[in-house]
């Protein structure tokens, strides 16, 4: 099942009234990339005002009832006053601790609207506590240094860039000291995020020489992973399974011996295979392992075997006599290895070569939980589309085409495809610049009409059958469209 993650990122160091720093607005904006990459909703805002600190404040905690996990993130300049600990906008009044006070975000406030909340898992990450360039003004004691003590709330862990009452590095590269550590841990698989934690403080240590330790308080009762493994939310296969580059060979079993001809990558071997899958041996065969067969099986057809691609494209017919469960195994690997890669991570592009074959089989009610589990992993995965793959969901799409009138006597027009809007938006663009021309503009080539609006099934990741494409003009467009070199559509 995929988690319902909200995260509010603040990032300020254009401080009008002095102290200005220069690693926090790229630590937030780096710090929202990899938190919508782990499938957070992501609420940002750089050199905030406090009146837009708090405004922001308020769209997170009306997100938080909605959400299994709530993170807030800070960089920036921290102080404590009278025991509490405040979080300075970039326009907070500094004259006198009273006015910082009442001019910057409570961590008092926050840690209260995430407490009250029925979010399960709270997590508040600080790199807000750089020296305070306004101490001396302020006639301060030593103890008041950097952030104080707060208490974590039941289900809640809060990071410190350093210890209690001890400043911070503001960092010599792109990220502060603490936020660079973090980025550097935050990506390591199925890492519980205390574990994560201690790693960075060891990090920070080091970057330090031991100046700096960072500090955690934490009342968390289960384990939280920023980046947790397929394995850990799909449970109806095995990991070695689903990560298949892991699957051992095992000579005795014939599903195994099955598997080995079809990934041999010789397209007399790989058709045999096929033709060792009678309703008999495969009724016998492990569900894990027919999961990892059907992946084959499309790898195969995909490679050019053209057994495989006759049992994909009549799969009804292949599998007939398959008991369901079995059936149902083959076509969850076959949609499985679509799109994701053999360490079960999802592919850049997707292995389309049979992309409309395979998906053309939703439309059998009997083949429906096959779909529900593509879409469930897929969304498990965090993956980003326009329409999730599974649902059945149609897409309207507008192809802008530009008509260029043939010069010579018995020339053919030709017509450009221009721009590709989806939701409003042109999602056209050239991926690969070595198709860019040095003085602008791009190279061309021809497509025959289907073929383009194949590529285009593809690249969008939506089955022909459920796209509805409109050309702009609207007319006669012949039958061939000129399309750039290099282009792509799929979500960024």
């Amino acid at each position: 099942m995929k988690r319902k993650m909200v995260a509010l990122i603040l990032g300020n160091e254009a401080y009008v009234n002095g102290g200005v720093l220069k690693n926090p607005v790229q630590d937030a904006n780096d710090v929202a990339s990899k938190m919508r990459g782990f499938g957070f909703h992501v609420i940002v805002a750089t050199d905030a005002s406090n009146r837009e600190m708090d405004r922001k404040l308020k769209e997170f905690k009306a997100l938080l009832d909605s959400n299994d996990v709530g993170l807030f993130f800070f960089a920036g300049h921290g102080v404590q006053i009278e025991g509490s600990n405040y979080l300075l906008a970039v326009d907070t009044e500094l004259s006198d601790e009273t006015e910082a006070k009442h001019s910057s975000l409570s961590l008092d406030r926050v840690i209260g609207f995430m407490e009250k909340s029925t979010v399960a898992t709270k997590i508040i990450i600080l790199d807000a506590c750089r020296n305070n360039p306004w101490e001396r003004a302020w006639h301060r004691a030593p103890t008041a240094r950097g952030l104080a003590p707060v208490y974590a709330p039941k289900g809640t862990i809060i990071g410190f860039a350093t210890s209690p009452g001890q400043t911070a590095s503001d960092g010599k590269g792109r990220n502060g000291t603490y936020t660079s550590a973090l980025l550097q841990h935050i990506d390591e698989p199925d890492r519980p995020i205390e574990t994560m934690f201690k790693c960075v403080r060891n990090t920070v240590a080091a970057e330090t020489s031991g100046k700096q330790i960072s500090w955690e308080h934490t009342s968390l009762s289960g384990d939280f992973y920023f980046n947790a493994s397929l394995g850990r939310s799909v449970k109806t296969y095995r990991e070695t399974s689903l990560a298949d580059s892991l699957f051992v060979i095992d000579e005795g079993r014939s599903s195994h011996r099955v598997i080995k001809k079809l990934k041999s990558l010789n397209w007399y071997t790989q058709n045999d295979a096929i033709g060792l899958l009678d309703a008999k041996s495969v009724n016998k065969m492990q569900e894990d392992n027919l999961f990892v067969l059907g992946r084959n099986i499309y790898q195969s057809a995909c490679g050019g075997s053209t057994a495989a691609m006759s049992f994909v494209r009549s799969f009804m017919d292949s599998a007939s006599g398959f008991a369901k469960g079995r059936r149902k195994a083959i076509l969850d690997g076959m949609l499985f290895e679509v799109f994701f890669d053999p360490r079960a991570g999802l592919r850049k592009k997707i292995k389309g070569n049979l992309f409309n074959d395979v998906f053309d089989l939703q439309k059998h009610a009997a083949l429906r939980d096959s779909f529900d589990f593509i879409a469930g992993t897929l969304e498990a995965a965090n993956g980003d589309f326009y329409v999730m793959p599974g649902r059945g969901h149609k897409l309207d799409v507008t192809v802008k085409v530009d008509k260029v009138s043939a010069k010579s006597k018995g020339g053919k027009d030709a017509y450009f495809v221009d721009a590709i809007y989806v939701g409003g938006a042109n999602v056209l663009r050239i991926e690969d610049d070595e198709y860019v021309l040095e003085g602008g503009g791009n190279l061309y080539s021809g497509r025959k009409r289907a073929a383009f609006e194949e590529e285009l099934s593809q690249g969008l990741i939506v089955p022909s059958r459920l796209l509805k494409i409109t050309y702009a003009p609207a007319g006669n467009l012949g039958d061939v469209l000129t399309v750039p070199l290099g282009y792509a559509v799929s979500k960024a």
